[in-house]
């Protein structure tokens, strides 16, 4: 059963996702090396707090954290820690937040200093694998053509989609249906219509597809250890184009100025 949002609604979704933007902006400014991920995580706990939210993730299946810092070959869900950042490492940045009773959740991989070539080229692919994912979210087309989108756009610059996460919907709930893969056949799944709101989330690996999970019961992997690179929106459908209700301009305008 999907549940269709109303235009009030889509609005309010809009301010929780919003805060997560500005939550990833905040943390923007301090990704650099030295700086452990449990920094970052207070960081970013005390910004949706003082804005009238709570962290979605915090305590959700038990996650102990109210972010999910992956760095280099952890793909998602890696635990903050005392882990420090170093020069040419990434670090995608997950991060969700309750606000009115609506779930924002959106995410970035970020470069810590300079990074090699092939990596920066992978950030570009993902990112770009996930606005070609928004332009097939539209009212009358199927999730399978937001997956095939997602699928060819990261598959053309040789690299490979992992296969055991998907993105999701998200409304009152940060998981409602349906699940939206990042790999598939266009023509398949559930029919989307105008007010069906969707997280679309490439994770993209530089090598082979195949993941591991780690001994915390969380942090996924690369299985052959090299990089991943993860970029999500919160979405909602729309006939003609989609209503992004995330931004990534704030993250862009931080970066741009260091």
């Amino acid at each position: 059963m999907l549940y269709l949002k109303t235009d009030e609604e889509i609005g309010l979704l809009k301010e929780s996702n919003m805060l997560v933007s500005r939550t990833l902006a905040e943390v923007a400014k301090l990704i650099r090396p030295g700086i452990t991920t449990l920094y970052l995580d207070r960081i970013a706990e005390e910004f949706i707090r003082d804005n009238n939210a709570v962290p979605a993730f915090k305590g959700y299946g038990g996650f102990p954290n109210t972010l999910c810092t992956s760095v280099n070959d952890e793909v998602v869900h890696g635990i903050p820690s005392d882990y420090e950042l170093r020069e040419g490492d990434i670090i995608s940045v997950d991060c969700g937040a309750t606000l009115n009773g609506w779930v924002g959740d959106s995410a970035f991989t970020f470069a810590v200093g300079e990074i090699k070539e092939e990596v920066r080229r992978l950030l570009d692919f993902t990112r770009a694998s996930l606005e070609e994912g928004v332009k097939a979210a539209i009212a009358g087309n199927r999730v399978g053509d937001v997956s095939f989108a997602v699928q060819s756009k990261a598959e053309s610059g040789g690299y490979s989609v992992v296969r055991e996460l998907v993105g999701h919907g998200i409304g009152k709930k940060m998981h409602e249906p349906p699940e939206v893969p990042n790999f598939g056949r266009q023509g398949t799944g559930p029919k989307m219509e105008k007010g069906l709101v969707i997280c679309i989330e490439p994770m993209i690996n530089l090598g082979k597809k195949e993941t591991l999970q780690m001994a915390d019961g969380w942090t996924i992997k690369t299985a052959d250890g090299k990089p991943s690179a993860h970029f999500e929106y919160a979405v909602a459908v729309n006939k003609g184009q989609a209503d992004v209700l995330t931004t990534f301009d704030l993250i862009d305008e931080v970066l741009s100025k260091i």
